[in-house]
């Protein structure tokens, strides 16, 4: 199966990424706390602070997801509840950032951000909801031997009822 190596270069391109994103907000944050202006009125210490606070948490987050993507490739087990919206919101930001980066920094960057975003797609993809197997095809023999048929339920029967 292709799900497991899709989802350790996941994880690879997230730890990537997160080392990516503090590197330049420790480079924003030097930037402004040496200047000597203001950018609307706001103090360089608020902004060197911003881009600290903003780079931490964003690497933080990105660690967590590539993380989550690693321990679903290391158990092939698909993520649970938590993590499956994680790497659902980070793939909704890739998305959002690719669309903007195309204007402001270019195709190549671009090209970076959706193929995360592919990777990440495919990770969710690959470990889908688990579907679980009727009792009687796990090996349960009091289970009455017909397996359950995938669909959805049939509707309860109506009785007639009299005035």
């Amino acid at each position: 199966m292709v799900r497991r190596p899709v989802a350790v270069v996941t994880a690879l391109v997230l730890l990537a990424e997160a080392v990516g994103v503090a590197i330049v907000n420790v480079v924003l944050a030097t930037v402004a706390e040496n200047q000597n202006m203001s950018l609307a009125g706001l103090e360089p210490g608020a902004m060197s602070t911003g881009a600290w606070a903003m780079g931490g948490v964003s690497t933080v987050l990105l660690a967590a997801v590539a993380l989550i993507a690693l321990t679903a490739a290391v158990r092939d087990r698909s993520p649970g509840r938590v993590g499956r919206f994680a790497l659902i919101a980070t793939a909704v930001v890739h998305g959002v950032l690719g669309a903007l980066v195309v204007g402001l920094v270019g195709w190549s960057a671009f090209v970076v951000l959706m193929v995360a975003l592919a990777l990440i797609v495919g990770t969710l993809i690959g470990y889908g909801p688990e579907r679980r197997k009727p009792a009687a095809a796990a090996g349960n023999p009091g289970a009455g031997g017909a397996p359950e048929t995938a669909g959805p339920p049939a509707p309860p029967a109506i009785s007639p009822t009299t005035p």
